[in-house]
C-alpha cells in the first residue's frame, strides 16, 4: 500500500533525500535539498512530499505552495527548474495513478486550487516511460505548456563530431581555432558575469536567473557538478557557458554568453565543440542546450543556432490540474 508524508513531519535527514534522488531513475540537482537549500529561509512555503510502499522509501516530489492570480497552487518547485516525482526505475503502471492520486489528495487537504508540475524532461530518465506523462492525463491534468527544449545526443566519436554540424556552425569552428583562441574550465565567474549581465539585458531585456552571489554559493554547494568553461583570447575572458551536470547522464548548458567586441572570433562555436567532447568522454548522454521558446513562442534565430551543432527538439511539460 502506498503511502505519502510530508517532509516536515517525518524523520527523513537532507542527506537521505538526496541519496535517494542519486540512486532514482529520473531525478536531477534540482531535487536536491541541498540545491533549493541556496534559497534564502522563507522564500518558499515547501510543501515536498515522502512516498513509502511497504515501509520503505518509494519516491518523492520536491513542491511548494504559492499564491498567484488568486491561486493557492501547489507547483513543484518554484525554486527549481524541474520538478515532479523522482521514483525508483521499476515503477510500474499501476504505482504511477497511485502517485498522481495521492498528490491530488495532498493537495485537497492543503486547501490548493491548482496543482502544477514541471518534471524534467524524457532524456533525464535511466529507463524511458510515459507512465506518469499518462496517469496525469487521465487523472484530468492538462498541459499548461509544452515548451521545446534542444538536446545533443553525445554518441559520436571526437574525429566524427565537426562532420554533425551545420556548414556554418563547422566554418566557426575552424575559424576560432585558427585565431587562436583556447577552451578552459575555470573560475572567472565575476568576469563571466558581466559578460551574462550584458548580453541578457541587450538581447532580450532580463536579467540572470541567480544573481552573482547565489551562482558562486551554487558552485560551492556543488563543486565538481556546476563547472564554467571559458573561452579565451590570450588572458583575456571573451565566451563563456557555465554548465549544470543535473545527473549522470545529461548536462545543462545553463547560461550562456559572449562579449560582443570579440564576436568575430566565434568563440561560442569552440566552446560547445570542446564541450562536447569532454562531457562525452565524462560519461554523459546528452548535452541540453535548455529551451528555445518561451511560453510556446518560438525563438527562430535561437532554434537555427542550436541546430546548428545537431540539436533536436524535446517537450518541457508543464502539466496542471484545477480542483
Amino acid at each position: 500500500m502506498l503511502e505519502y508524508f510530508p517532509l516536515n513531519k517525518i524523520d527523513l535527514s537532507d542527506s537521505e533525500w538526496d541519496n535517494f534522488v542519486d540512486s532514482s531513475d529520473n531525478g536531477t540537482m534540482f531535487h536536491k535539498r541541498l540545491f533549493l537549500s541556496y534559497h534564502p529561509k522563507g522564500r518558499f512555503k515547501d510543501a515536498s512530499l515522502v512516498f513509502k510502499k511497504n515501509g520503505q522509501m518509494f519516491a518523492i516530489i520536491s513542491a511548494a505552495v504559492v499564491e498567484r492570480e488568486g491561486k493557492r497552487i501547489l507547483i513543484s518547485h518554484s525554486g527549481a527548474s524541474y520538478g515532479g516525482f523522482v521514483y525508483k526505475s521499476n515503477l510500474n503502471f499501476r504505482e504511477a495513478f497511485d502517485l498522481v492520486e495521492s498528490v491530488v489528495d495532498y493537495a485537497k487537504e492543503l486547501k490548493c486550487e491548482r496543482i502544477q508540475l514541471t518534471p524534467p524532461p524524457m532524456i533525464y530518465q535511466s529507463k524511458y516511460s510515459n507512465y506518469i506523462d499518462f496517469a496525469l492525463v487521465k487523472n484530468e491534468f492538462s498541459y499548461l505548456k509544452r515548451d521545446v527544449s534542444s538536446v545533443v545526443q553525445l554518441d559520436v566519436e571526437h574525429d566524427e563530431l565537426l562532420s554533425t554540424y551545420r556548414a556554418e556552425a563547422r566554418t566557426a569552428v575552424k575559424k576560432s581555432i585558427k585565431q587562436g583562441i583556447e577552451i578552459v574550465e575555470c573560475d572567472r565567474f565575476e568576469e563571466y558575469y558581466e559578460i551574462l549581465k550584458l548580453n541578457l539585458k541587450m538581447r532580450h531585456n532580463v536579467n540572470p536567473t541567480h544573481s552573482l552571489e547565489e551562482l558562486l554559493k551554487l558552485k560551492k554547494l556543488f563543486p565538481t557538478k556546476i563547472r564554467l568553461w571559458g573561452a579565451f583570447k590570450g588572458e583575456k575572458l571573451i565566451a563563456g557557458v557555465c554548465n549544470f551536470s543535473a545527473n549522470p547522464k545529461v548536462v545543462l548548458a545553463f547560461y550562456i554568453s559572449h562579449d560582443e567586441e570579440y564576436q568575430e572570433y566565434r568563440a561560442v562555436n569552440l566552446l560547445f565543440y570542446e564541450i562536447m567532447k569532454r562531457y562525452k568522454d565524462e560519461g554523459f548522454k546528452f548535452l541540453d542546450f535548455g529551451i528555445f521558446t518561451v511560453n510556446m513562442d518560438p525563438n527562430w534565430g535561437l532554434a537555427r543556432f542550436k541546430e546548428n551543432f545537431g540539436a533536436r527538439g524535446i517537450f518541457r511539460d508543464t502539466f496542471y490540474k484545477d480542483i
